[in-house]
């Protein structure tokens, strides 16, 4: 099997020139700064002091701009909790130091809980703490909090053609800097920095189905040039490939996916999208046999609960940054790659890139990595 780019008539080539050049290529000069930057430190947790640390010098956050909460070093915690151990203090901080409006970008560390336990479905309350976090804004500037079950529609899906601004946008978009461990966030963090707008965006469809998910990644093909995209639509996953800057796949839940790691050679601001279920459940390193599956009835060979695909192996195998799901999110919750990639490759930071790709809020998702990271431009 030979990958193989998308073959496109000249007509679909003007297309994707023009849906670029209008849709994605937005002014964004403000949305870059470190001031607009809130990092927050879990000051009981050794391993986010390290990281908050690393980050603050390395992107010059001002320290007026450092939260320091008290909280829990498990992974998952009950609702009670966040409240009052995430949410409420760093709601009182940005009160406090009047940053409510002047701060875009909330940047969580490994250490800060990763997820909140409750009911599942559509209609249930179970979420990322990052998620629920988005919220904080428009929670501050109403009289009360937004309701907990089920999803909250994201008000900057879809925007392409506008640069995320409060109070236009009332939401923080939420990252978080995680790996498996320090020298894996140091890893993530250095490459934000050097990222440059070059290499493939590998868009790997499971089977060559009209479904919806592969409608997606066919579309993100036709809005980025024909000569920087790999598109597989095969049975066959696509493994081995150099110079990946965007990968968007079904990960584990593809049939045929029988690898761990998928051999890329990655470029520094390299990003990562799955359709997969549960791959940001856990930040703790599997054994390095384990293999990710879709052996759900062989509980023996799971691994932090489930048997998918991990955000974290790729981020140890070279990535920038990445999206996951801490439970089930359902597929038309998952970040649109279509939406995602196009974005990116314009000039969008990492943040806007991904929630401009994300419907829902008060949900499952997680988005690691820098928030400022950023292509630059596209070469001309």
């Amino acid at each position: 099997m030979v990958p193989r780019a998308p073959s496109f008539s000249p007509w679909f080539s003007a297309l994707a020139a023009a849906l670029l050049a209008s849709s994605f290529a937005v002014p964004c000069p403000a949305q870059s700064t470190a001031g607009r930057v809130l990092l927050v430190v879990n000051d009981n947790s050794s391993l986010s002091r390290s990281i908050a640390d690393y980050y603050a010098r390395r992107r010059n956050i001002p320290a007026k701009n450092i939260c320091h909460l008290k909280a829990p070093t498990v992974e998952e915690i009950p609702r009670g909790e966040f409240d009052r151990q995430i949410a409420r203090p760093l709601a009182d901080f940005l009160r406090k130091a009047g940053l409510e409006e002047t701060i875009y970008y909330i940047v969580t560390t490994a250490g800060v809980p990763l997820k909140i336990a409750g009911t599942g479905e559509l209609t249930g309350n179970a979420a990322s703490v990052d998620s629920e976090l988005t919220l904080l804004y428009s929670d501050l500037h109403s009289a009360k909090p937004h309701s907990i079950d089920g999803v909250i529609p994201n008000p900057f899906f879809g925007r392409r053609d506008r640069p995320f601004s409060h109070p236009e946008f009332p939401i923080y978009l939420v990252t978080r800097l995680a790996a498996y461990d320090f020298d894996g966030v140091k890893g993530i963090i250095d490459r934000a920095l050097a990222a440059v707008n070059r290499g493939k965006f590998i868009l790997d469809l499971s089977d060559p189905d009209d479904r919806q998910g592969n409608d997606w990644l066919r579309d993100a093909a036709i809005q980025l040039p024909k000569d920087r995209v790999v598109l597989e639509d095969t049975t066959q996953p696509i493994w081995d490939q150099t110079d990946v800057i965007g990968y968007a796949s079904w990960g584990s839940n593809d049939a045929n996916h029988h690898r761990r790691f998928p051999g890329f050679h990655w470029l520094p601001g390299g990003i990562v999208t799955e359709y997969v279920s549960s791959d940001g459940r856990t930040f703790a390193k599997p054994p390095d046999k384990w293999i990710p599956s879709r052996a759900w009835n062989t509980p023996w060979a799971w691994f932090a609960g489930a048997p998918q695909s991990l955000l974290a192996d790729y981020l140890l195998e070279g990535a920038t940054g990445g999206s996951g799901h801490v439970y089930e999110p359902y597929l038309i919750m998952t970040p649109r790659p279509d939406l995602l990639l196009p974005a990116y490759y314009s000039g969008r930071n990492l943040a806007e890139s991904f929630y401009l790709a994300i419907r829902s809020l008060s949900w499952q998702n997680i988005v690691v990595g820098d928030p400022l990271c950023s292509l630059g431009s596209p070469p001309h």
